[in-house]
């Protein structure tokens, strides 16, 4: 073989092979046209070896070109590019390859590995989906056991505070009337004692009623625990949490929306940006809940909504709140969402 027809092959499986390795970190950021110049070029690199060397190795390339392909492309589309490849294979060793009867055997046989490993390539892409899938519904499941959780809880405090004040309140108060009435009495009212339980009926009532106003304001909603829980069933991104002490919705109906906020925003950290991690901050600003998520992904173009992210206002605004969608500087995605503190 001719050095230069030698070396020129070598370079461009060496091209190709970088592009392929390559193509997993920066694939998901070119888009669908760039992935299909991407798709073109390695196409080339890997037809290009098969002319200049004739019977050699190079056309297993394509093999790896389909599976690559795969994992982007379904259905037509894909069958569409892998009859493409084999076209061109097909006429690169036509006008290259000078023993003709091995062409459609060899042609035959490599098309053959090519949907082989796009098969597998498919198989595995679905598998991924249902596990994707499957670790939504159980984050799903987890923030509605989280929510039914704290829900209980702040229906038994109030419970609690409603069984003070109507049952001890009532019989404090009559007390506290039998006691003054007994006080007026001259042959009673000359015993300190009398006095002495007049005065402690005020005090616990007094206290009391402190008990159940403080029940009853409470500290809101506490979402740390069920946050992290959340965060644990993705194996990225990783969570960072930051939760201000004073920042607790005030309602169930707010903290669902923040935990369902929570939520969307990891599902789509871990389909679509390619994140690595996730920055939370729950904070209490400007008389309003703030709810800030932040991921490290690489996206590029314009951010559109998609259903998640479009029923992520919804439930925000259906609690007075609001949702600010944009990317960070590297490409990422930023959501703001701000809740009222005091909700009707």
């Amino acid at each position: 073989m001719d050095p230069v027809r030698g070396w020129t092959a070598r370079a461009c499986t060496i091209v190709f092979l970088l592009g392929f390795m390559a193509e997993d970190r920066i694939g998901p950021r070119l888009g669908r046209h760039g992935f299909a110049a991407m798709a073109l070029l390695l196409a080339t690199m890997a037809l290009v070896p098969v002319g200049l060397a004739p019977y050699g190795p190079a056309p297993i390339l394509l093999v790896l070109l389909s599976a690559m392909l795969a994992s982007r492309y379904r259905g037509r589309e894909l069958w569409v590019w892998l009859g493409l490849i084999n076209l061109a294979l097909g006429l690169v060793m036509w006008f290259t390859w000078t023993r003709e009867r091995y062409i459609g055997i060899t042609l035959l046989g490599y098309a053959s590995f090519q949907m082989f490993a796009a098969l597998v390539m498919r198989y595995a892409a679905q598998a991924e989906q249902a596990g994707d899938a499957l670790r939504a519904a159980n984050a799903d499941l987890l923030a509605t056991r989280s929510l039914l959780a704290e829900g209980a809880r702040d229906h038994e405090r109030l419970r609690l505070a409603r069984d003070l004040h109507d049952v001890a309140g009532h019989k404090l108060t009559a007390l506290k009337l039998n006691l003054a009435a007994l006080a007026r009495d001259p042959a009673a009212g000359a015993d300190p004692r009398t006095t002495f339980c007049a005065k402690l009926a005020d005090e616990l009532l007094t206290d009391i009623r402190g008990v159940v106003q403080a029940m009853r304001r409470g500290e809101g909603l506490d979402l740390g625990a069920a946050i992290t829980t959340l965060a644990d069933c993705f194996p990225r991104p990783r969570l960072e949490l930051e939760l201000a002490p004073d920042a607790r919705p005030a309602s169930l109906s707010q903290a669902e929306a923040v935990l369902r906020t929570v939520q969307e925003g990891l599902v789509n950290a871990a389909r679509h940006s390619q994140a690595q991690t996730l920055w939370v901050v729950l904070r209490r600003e400007g008389g309003e809940l703030q709810l800030d998520l932040r991921d490290d992904g690489r996206g590029v173009g314009e951010l559109r909504p998609g259903n998640g992210l479009r029923g992520m206002r919804e439930r925000l605004e259906a609690v007075g709140g609001g949702l600010r969608i944009e990317r960070t500087d590297t490409g990422g995605v930023h959501l703001l969402a701000r809740l009222p503190s005091d909700p009707a």
